[in-house]
């Protein structure tokens, strides 16, 4: 009997982890072809042309899509699927509901990005796709919390819990609103393009109002072992959420000022709350990454603190548009993405069937690169756009392309980790 039932265990949990490396290949394909290539595509054309919008709106939402969706949250729900029920101690769900959810997401992200490029029989798709990824979300969200706890007896709920909770209602409040936008652009809209205030405005509900919290409740979990941290302020990280939902909720009704201003107050509570910059209590846990993982760790909140920071320069000057970007730019690829290519890299190997990370030099190299584009990425776009050195157009190739290579040595190394066999099974 107990042989049989560790049988089915370890069955179960190599489906899980095909599956999960299924999420993550597909996350990394929406993040080459239709994500950084397209961007790159974009920016070579700005550039080229010295003009911020020469380029057609419908494609850098299109990008932007298959960067947020497409990718990081392909990421979060395979990663999901995988680790949640696991660190609640849940009941098993039924696997079959993680496949129907994948092919639900894929398809409404990838009609999604096709709407944008090609805009084909958009009055109909448009809203399919919005509906095919809510839909895609609730089977998830059921998935991962619609069963009770093997404890049944434990009735609190640890605080990342909570911050994972907050980021998931973030993310369904954002899957509602793009239906309801698609839908209205689908009656009374003149092309599937979202409008540019509105677009401003669904930015900061997709990055800061899901991505960001997911990126702290999960930072909560692992981050205080990985990095030798001192115990997380459990009673703070809940008050960083509530002023950050303050500022979501103040960017879609238009008060912008307040916005900026709470937006970098819920980030400087997180970071204290994480306690990042203090005196760590035992050294990181560095075996199987590169050494200098802890170090880009703490710079993908440096980056945060600066998105946060150039939002308040932008909203006090006008003509910001080189500013905005470089803010979104600074949170998008210098916090998230950094944050995926640093712990994405610590734990992903480990969850596909204990395999070992193909190649510590180039998750470095992948970093290292990602920085650098980044932070000429920032720095061009607002020296260009805003008119404060004309020369500074020419560096927007450049950094497009740094970031290019970084994005395909990552992707390399994720999809050569998960070609090699798992360590138990290495001789």
């Amino acid at each position: 009997m107990a042989e049989e039932i560790f049988e089915i265990t370890r069955t179960r949990e190599r489906s899980l982890s095909r599956l999960l490396m299924l999420y993550i290949s597909t996350g990394l394909v929406f993040m080459l072809l239709p994500g950084t290539f397209l961007g790159v595509w974009n920016l070579l054309a700005i550039s080229s042309r010295h003009a911020a919008n020469s380029v057609s709106a419908g494609w850098i939402q299109s990008h932007g899509h298959a960067q947020i969706f497409g990718w990081i949250g392909t990421f979060i729900l395979g990663i999901g699927f995988y680790s949640i029920p696991k660190l609640r101690r849940m009941n098993p769900f039924a696997l079959w509901t993680a496949w129907v959810c994948w092919v639900l997401w894929t398809s409404g992200v990838s009609l999604r990005w096709s709407i944008g490029v090609c805009q084909w029989q958009w009055r109909f798709t448009l809203p399919v796709s919005a509906a095919l990824e809510l839909f895609a979300f609730v089977i998830f969200f059921h998935s991962v919390s619609g069963h009770r706890p093997q404890d049944s007896g434990r009735q609190k709920l640890d605080g990342w819990v909570l911050v994972v909770i907050a980021a998931a209602a973030g993310l369904l409040l954002t899957l509602v609103v793009n239906l309801g936008a698609a839908l209205f652009l689908a009656y009374r809209g003149v092309s599937p393009d979202l409008p540019t205030e509105f677009d401003q405005r669904f930015l900061v509900l997709e990055t800061w109002g899901f991505l960001v919290p997911f990126v702290w409740g999960f930072s909560a979990k692992w981050l205080p072992v990985f990095l030798g941290l001192r115990p997380v302020r459990g009673r703070v990280l809940p008050l960083a959420v509530a002023v950050n939902s303050a500022g979501v909720i103040t960017a879609m009704m238009g008060w912008m000022r307040s916005t900026v201003l709470l937006l970098l107050g819920g980030i400087l509570v997180a970071v204290w709350a994480l306690r990042f910059f203090e005196r760590t209590q035992q050294p990181p846990k560095v075996k199987g990454v590169h050494v200098s993982f802890p170090v880009f760790v703490r710079l993908a909140y440096v980056w945060a603190t600066v998105a946060a920071a150039l939002g308040i320069w932008a909203n006090s000057v006008e003509s910001s548009h080189g500013i905005w970007g470089a803010s979104r730019h600074a949170l998008t690829v210098g916090f998230l993405a950094t944050m995926v290519f640093s712990v994405g890299q610590r734990i992903l190997p480990a969850f596909s069937g204990m395999r070992l990370l193909f190649s510590t030099r180039l998750m470095f190299l992948s970093l290292l690169l990602l920085g650098t584009g980044c932070l000429l990425r920032v720095s061009s776009e607002i020296l260009a756009y805003q008119g404060f050195a004309g020369w500074a157009w020419s560096w927007l190739p450049v950094s497009a392309i740094t970031e290019m290579t970084a994005v395909t040595i990552f992707a390399i190394n994720l999809l050569l980790t998960f070609a090699r066999r798992p360590a138990s099974q290495e001789i």
